[in-house]
C-alpha cells in the first residue's frame, strides 16, 4: 500500500514472518537492558525448560 505521494505505507506478509520479525524486536529490546542481558545469559547456561508448546498443552491453553 502507498500513500497518495506514492510512498510505501504497509506491507502484507505471512503471520510466521511477523511473529519471527516481532520476537527479534522483543529480543533486542530486552538486550538494551544490562540487567535483563544478564537475566536471558543466566537463563541460557542453566539450559533446561520447556518449550511453549510444551506448556500449552501441559496447561490445556
Amino acid at each position: 500500500m502507498s500513500n497518495q505521494a506514492g510512498e510505501p505505507t504497509a506491507v502484507i506478509v505471512p503471520i510466521a514472518l511477523w511473529k519471527e520479525i516481532a520476537a527479534e524486536r522483543e529480543t533486542a529490546y530486552l538486550l538494551k537492558s544490562e540487567t535483563m542481558r544478564q537475566r536471558l545469559r543466566s537463563a541460557l547456561e542453566r539450559g533446561g525448560g520447556v518449550s511453549l508448546d510444551d506448556a500449552v498443552a501441559k496447561l490445556e491453553l
